[in-house]
């Protein structure tokens, strides 16, 4: 069978490449695609293109915009199934998992579409200040322009929701790089927005590798603001080379857990299981670090363990299947290697490599010094430990480089709070994982979890200037 040549997306237009790569399916390795690959030209096309559409883009009124975006969530509605198998063929997300996705990609863009409405400034009591009496003053909010998105794998629909629909809704124009296993999903995006009438110009979409693209993006004059997630090592390069520019970085976690007292170990056991497996791990805010205290350790082990022997591992075509293959065999193997520093009397369920899929796996008596604790795994392997005091558990959850989630189940409204104020986090989710998000809060993290918010609102308010004007009457 002939494979499918797809095409760059830029100024409206459907544009051949001139090379391409081969898209492999990370589950099965068949190529599923071919994928153009973006030149220096192309991305100045691109960048010029929405620059132009951006004045566009600023003239439309806010019903315009929010009408865009109300059409953009009915049709990827009607194109959930389609979208869904999309993510299963080139990322190797559980198709039920993958419906999840698109459903919050829907209700991404509808936030979107409210907010878009709900853009405004304040009055300014010029007069509190001696020399103010008879003047006006008041604040508007402007967009910044163009704005430079490069997004992840593991969440290609709904993460670039979270970039174009705040970026749209304030009347920004938006130059994607999507990442490069996941191009079908952001190509799946484009045709959405064209049909449902964006201008011409406002998306763009680019692929290839961040060295020779995300560069260019990153130090162009015409870009006013980088989006990012992904990667620690590569939000720091782009945070040295963006100067003065906005940057939004979503970077790395390994969030933690702690499991205080609780009403029903099984419900508690079970819902970090989902948190610690769902998409194979792959997730930001996937659960690695639970510290149980000593008193419950014994039967909550007991109980996490019966949940991961549960989880259904294989094609993430079929529907029950939760852990699939990594995105790629090197991550499978780099696992396996972080897996083999384990003392192997540690491992107590998984800890096995076939291809590019990983067990579910727990790890007990985990050295905190150790990759499988102290760095992001991003995949289905959660370390299990045990703790004596509520001070211990805080300085274990404290003791990382990250800083996104984290969850506290506990049944006193104390500690619950203690939790909120003391843990090094972005976000405390108390009686629940960290994994727990919906689309309209803020969320974004502290040290090397990144800077800034993402969440619709949020977003927008990075993705504007703040304007002020005064008037002497």
């Amino acid at each position: 069978m002939k494979l499918k040549d797809y095409c760059l997306f830029i100024d409206g237009e459907w544009k051949q490449g001139e090379q391409f790569y081969d898209l492999k399916s990370p589950y099965s390795g068949e190529v599923i695609a071919r994928i153009p690959l973006a030149n220096k030209k192309d991305v100045i096309h691109a960048l010029d293109s929405a620059k132009k559409a951006s004045r566009q883009m600023r003239e439309l009124s806010a019903l315009e915009r929010s009408k865009i975006l109300e059409r953009v969530s009915e049709k990827f509605e009607e194109r959930l199934e389609e979208c869904a198998y999309t993510l299963a063929m080139e990322n190797a997300k559980p198709i039920n998992a993958a419906r999840g996705e698109i459903q919050r990609t829907i209700e991404t863009y509808k936030f979107a579409a409210e907010e878009a409405k709900k853009i405004t400034g304040e009055t300014i009591p010029m007069d509190a200040a001696q020399s103010g009496k008879g003047r006006f003053g008041f604040t508007k909010k402007e967009p910044l322009g163009v704005i430079a998105a490069i997004t992840p794998f593991n969440f290609p629909f709904n993460l670039v929701a979270h970039k174009l629909g705040p970026a749209f809704a304030t009347g920004n124009a938006v130059v994607l790089k999507p990442a490069s296993q996941t191009p079908l999903s952001a190509i799946m995006t484009a045709e959405i927005f064209e049909e449902a009438g964006l201008p011409k110009g406002a998306l763009n979409i680019l692929f290839g590798k961040g060295g020779d693209i995300g560069d260019l993006l990153v130090t162009s004059p015409n870009a006013k603001m980088i989006t990012f997630t992904g990667s620690v090592e590569v939000g720091l390069q782009i945070k040295e080379k963006a100067g003065l520019k906005k940057t939004t970085l979503e970077l790395g976690s390994n969030s933690a857990v702690i499991v205080n007292d609780v009403n029903n170990i099984e419900a508690v056991a079970r819902r970090c299981a989902e948190g610690a497996f769902a998409y194979s791990g792959q997730t930001c805010i996937s659960v690695q670090r639970i510290y149980v205290h000593h008193t419950l350790y014994d039967n909550f082990l007991e109980a996490f363990i019966q949940e991961t022997k549960r989880v259904k591992v294989g094609d993430p075509t079929k529907e029950d299947t939760v852990v699939s293959s990594l995105i790629h065999p090197k991550e499978a193997e780099r696992i396996e290697s972080w897996l083999q520093e384990v003392d192997s009397k540690n491992i107590v369920q998984g800890g096995k490599r076939e291809g590019s899929i990983i067990e579910p796996t727990v790890i007990t008596n985990v050295n905190p010094d150790m990759a499988v604790s102290c760095q992001e795994a991003f995949a289905p392997i959660v370390s299990v430990n045990k703790y004596k005091d509520w001070e211990e558990a805080i300085k274990l959850v404290n003791d990382s480089q990250y800083g996104l989630q984290a969850g506290v189940y506990t049944n006193s409204i104390d500690k619950a709070f203690a939790a909120v104020n003391e843990i090094e986090v972005g976000g405390v989710i108390v009686n629940d994982i960290p994994s727990f998000r919906v689309d309209q809060m803020p969320y974004g993290g502290v040290k090397n979890s990144g800077t800034g918010r993402e969440g619709i609102k949020y977003s927008m308010e990075e993705m504007c200037e703040l304007k002020l004007g005064v008037f002497n009457l």
